[in-house]
């Protein structure tokens, strides 16, 4: 499964926000439990529910012997939480994790792959022209990283 693209959504006051309609089919993907969200650097994570627990069982095994990745671990997992998408195609961003990721009204849902990454909308942007500017760079670690 991978999710790609980007559009732009609001939270209203009572913190909901609603999903593209691609991104909610393939989120769900016939499961009968419920994405997870969980904070992340400058924004949200949303997993599928399967896809979360393989994570998780990943990060805690690597955190038990090595204690920046317990940091690291302590932070996704305590922020991480079951998102049930409602019957109009919503999720309910709570208070801690809208402030942690700085949101907005106006938001970017965007694709990256296994996950769906929330954004505030005006930090998306930003960042997104700050690796604008890295392009060289990025591209030429990633391309060793793949052994190329």
């Amino acid at each position: 499964m991978a999710f790609r693209g980007r559009f732009v959504h609001t939270i209203d006051n009572k913190n909901r926000m609603s999903l593209p309609a691609g991104f909610r089919q393939e989120i769900a993907g016939g499961s009968e439990l419920p994405p997870i969200l969980t904070n992340a650097h400058k924004c949200l994570d949303l997993y599928p529910h399967e896809d979360w627990m393989r994570f998780e069982e990943s990060i805690s095994q690597i955190a038990s012997v090595d204690p920046e990745a317990g940091d690291y671990a302590r932070m996704m997992i305590s922020g991480a939480m079951e998102c049930p998408i409602d019957k109009q195609g919503r999720i309910l961003v709570p208070p801690y994790l809208r402030e942690h990721a700085g949101l907005t009204r106006d938001v970017t849902v965007a694709g990256v792959g296994s996950k769906i990454e929330i954004w505030d909308r005006a930090r998306f942007e930003e960042t997104l022209t700050q690796s604008n500017a890295r392009y060289p760079e990025m591209a030429r670690s990633v391309a060793e990283k793949l052994g190329m």
